[in-house]
């Protein structure tokens, strides 16, 4: 497995043409899951975890890797299965998600399988809240589920979603006209993070959960009237089913009713590769999940560039 990321910067090719590649694993059980070959550093057969006092229930242990600890989740656990127990045989894949390093222990990595967005699908209806979901997809005739893993960490980690004092203050006071923000995130975690955020600072959301529904909404917003008079911002996630956020904003800047629309990608994504697709695709600014006040800020420097009508 050491080798099965060696080109990933082949694969940043892939980003804008609303493609990705899928990592696939299995937990205790038979069922498959995926993850974005993007946010994943590393994988490894499970070294030696050490044990430390007062570690979450979901953190099997730490690991010594490349010099840096590592706090390593059983993944099994964290979605409600049996704990993993046989260590011998396992795999940690090591991952970045919202600014920070953690290892996912799974029982088995399997292969990685080029895939288009649009074959990526919400969660079916009646899967409940209680689920660790954001997306479902089929290969091989197998289901595979894509795991909220924004929710598994907000757990094991709640996220600050509150905006400093000082920063809040002088956002409220200069806040924008049109105090309404569309935000299109797959997580219903990230989503009211953002929620909560932007709603500190007198904005109203309206939310979405992916590319394609926040496209139709904003054709349905157009016909409507002006969207810059309805519409201050988007927010977006790139990771969605169906349509990413690049796929979506190129959408927008396509489209002459929404062309000018102020788009900020907000992502637990990183890497080098991301300010490049974001010029690609022109969106406005690529924020890295999840600091308040960053996010915050950024809405406020997008007004100026908001136009008051459209042409």
């Amino acid at each position: 497995m050491t080798g099965i990321l060696d080109s990933v910067n082949q694969r940043t090719q892939l980003v804008g043409q609303n493609r990705l590649e899928l990592l696939t694993f299995r937990l205790n059980r038979r069922q498959r899951y995926g993850i974005n070959v993007f946010k994943v550093k590393e994988v490894l057969q499970c070294p030696q975890l050490t044990a430390m006092p007062n570690l979450h229930p979901l953190i099997k242990g730490v690991a010594h890797i490349r010099g840096q600890t590592i706090s390593v989740i059983d993944m099994s656990l964290a979605t409600g299965g049996r704990p993993i127990t046989d260590l011998t045989n396992c795999f940690i894949i090591i991952s970045e998600f919202n600014r920070s390093v953690q290892g996912f222990l799974v029982s088995s990595v399997e292969r990685i399988i080029n895939m288009n967005w649009e074959s990526i699908l919400p969660p079916p209806q009646g899967a409940g809240r209680s689920n660790y979901l954001t997306a479902v997809t089929e290969i091989d005739g197998e289901l595979v589920e894509i795991l909220d893993v924004e929710k598994i960490l907000d757990e094991i980690s709640p996220v600050n979603t509150n905006i400093s004092g000082t920063v809040l203050e002088d956002l409220v006071e200069n806040g924008p006209a049109v105090r309404r923000v569309l935000v299109a995130d797959d997580s219903t975690v990230a989503r009211k993070q953002v929620q909560r955020a932007i709603e500190a600072i007198g904005c109203e959301c309206v939310l979405v959960k992916d590319g394609k529904e926040a496209i139709m909404k904003l054709r349905e917003m157009a016909e409507q009237g002006s969207i810059y008079e309805q519409l201050s911002l988007i927010i977006s996630d790139i990771e969605m089913p169906e349509m990413d956020g690049y796929t979506l904003t190129a959408e927008i800047r396509n489209d002459p009713k929404l062309k000018d629309l102020h788009v900020i990608l907000h992502t637990s994504l990183s890497g080098v590769f991301n300010q490049a697709m974001v010029e690609r695709v022109g969106a406005n600014a690529f924020i890295p999940k999840f600091n308040p006040d960053e996010l915050g800020r950024a809405v406020k420097g997008a007004m100026p560039d908001v136009p008051a009508t459209s042409a």
